[in-house]
């Protein structure tokens, strides 16, 4: 599903499961994708070239500096330790979520009326947070994709407050191979509100059936 369009960059911070299969979609979409985890990036160059080959391991600040757009793809505990300076201005996709038996009891995750992006967003301030990713299995993610058009193509929530951003965002699922759903009900909006965000047929949610999307 390789896509020949402009190479913009993307830095996908985390390279656990589901980071690493975004930045496979990524590189097969066409982007230029910088990958960066907590440490030393000349330890991720095996990895790098195994497991997301085309992809570039760098330091997390300088994917950040490189990119238009960053996708955190992280323990959610790791997030509270990021420094909000770099990402400030730049589109940030979140594909997290609270999970207690990965991250352990987070008091202000656990106590998150209006869902992780409230703090996640409140934590990187100046960043402009839109929430996809999350709803769909990492396992799914790269699969499940088919080209725009295509009758079982799905359908992706895209959640923010910033209109801009969120049409940034959407063009990268559509490029990767989902149709986008965006909503401007806020990536801070309540758990309830997003989810509506995904109510329609093919949109996939972690907790609904598999549904292919059909056409209108």
């Amino acid at each position: 599903m390789a896509v020949s369009a402009g190479r913009e960059t993307v830095a996908v911070l985390g390279v656990g499961r589901v980071g690493t299969a975004i930045a496979r979609a990524l590189v097969d979409a066409g982007y230029r994708v910088l990958i960066a985890a907590s440490g030393d990036p000349e330890k991720l160059a095996a990895i790098t070239r195994i497991v997301v080959p085309g992809a570039e391991p760098r330091w997390a600040r300088e994917a950040i500096a490189e990119a238009e757009i960053v996708v955190l793809s992280l323990p959610l505990h790791r997030v509270v330790g990021l420094d909000p300076a770099p990402l400030a201005g730049k589109v940030v996709i979140d594909g997290m979520n609270y999970w207690p038996p990965v991250d352990g009891v987070i008091p202000m995750f656990e106590d998150a009326p209006d869902g992780t992006s409230a703090i996640v967003q409140s934590l990187l301030t100046g960043a402009k947070v839109v929430k996809t990713f999350n709803h769909t299995g990492y396992h799914d993610l790269e699969p499940d994709r088919r080209p725009a058009g295509h009758p079982d193509r799905r359908a992706l929530a895209v959640a923010g407050d910033d209109p801009a951003a969120v049409k940034v965002a959407s063009g990268l699922v559509d490029r990767v191979g989902y149709d986008a759903v965006p909503s401007i009900v806020s990536a801070t909006a309540s758990p309830s509100s997003r989810a509506a965000a995904c109510s329609v047929p093919g949109c996939r949610h972690p907790n609904s059936a598999r549904t292919s999307r059909r056409r209108r």
